[in-house]
């Protein structure tokens, strides 16, 4: 069967898209995709979700100017679904940033694109370099958490955390910007339709570094089987994320949105 690559073009430019389609063909791949609807109030980045998560989909290009990597609500989009497409199919499935001018380094993407391969459009060596990527073996990149996000215009914004292994004593969840509204707990993989709430907290200030947070949290023992969930209003640039504790220092995982 054809392995099948999901094309997001954050440039208007059909013949370009058209081309690099007709360039993937020899090499066995096919390809399909969207033109990048940069509309975050919308929550317009969940658009191709369903066809990223399509199980012959095996690769995430993403097609675009360095100076449009830079644009913070393009950068929010793809964070929001680089997060959710490696919640559900890993954190090793393949994402390739196709430049089609300048230049750009992983690391200064948010965390989400960080394991990106960027690619000039031009190189000679595009075709086999993408056909290197689908057939590479799974790297082992399992972070300790799980993250999800879900989003729509009716639900809002909601992320969904909790462990890989062992049991949080308590969940809290924080933002930089943004507002938290809601939060819930309940069986992971989607949001619960009642929730009991053991000793919930609301707006603890937080401060990483120089940048302050404010975070909820409940006292509710997260295994495995079940997340924390939280609704948020805006764009975070960064959220962190971990198990409650009383103690004034306290491991956390942090992710940068933007």
């Amino acid at each position: 069967m054809m392995k099948m690559v999901w094309l997001s073009a954050l440039v208007k430019a059909e013949d370009v898209v058209k081309k690099l389609i007709l360039q993937l063909k020899p090499y066995g791949l096919g390809a399909n995709g969207h033109f990048w609807e940069d509309d975050l109030d919308k929550m317009a980045w969940i658009g191709p979700r369903k066809e990223l998560l399509d199980g012959d989909t095996s690769l995430w290009g993403i097609l675009g100017s360095a100076d449009n990597f830079q644009e913070p609500t393009v950068r929010y989009g793809l964070s929001l679904l680089a997060t959710t497409l490696q919640a559900q199919k890993g954190h090793e499935f393949p994402i390739l940033i196709l430049l089609t001018e300048g230049s750009l380094e992983p690391e200064t993407l948010p965390t989400p694109l960080r394991n990106s391969t960027v690619i000039a459009l031009t190189d000679p060596g595009l075709g086999a370099k993408l056909v290197a990527l689908v057939h590479r073996p799974p790297a082992e990149n399992r972070p300790e958490y799980r993250l999800d996000v879900y989003g729509n215009a009716q639900i809002g914004q909601w992320f969904e955390v909790g462990p890989v292994e062992g049991t949080w004593s308590g969940a809290m969840f924080g933002v930089s910007d943004g507002d938290i509204t809601f939060q819930a707990v309940g069986p992971k993989g989607s949001l619960p339709s009642q929730s009991t709430l053991n000793y919930p907290m609301q707006g603890l200030k937080m401060n990483l570094g120089d940048r302050e947070f404010t975070a909820w949290a409940v006292k509710n023992q997260i295994e495995p089987a079940a997340s924390y969930f939280v609704k948020v209003e805006g764009q975070p640039e960064r959220i962190l994320f971990g198990p409650f504790s009383d103690e004034d220092q306290t491991d956390v995982f942090v992710v940068d949105l933007k």
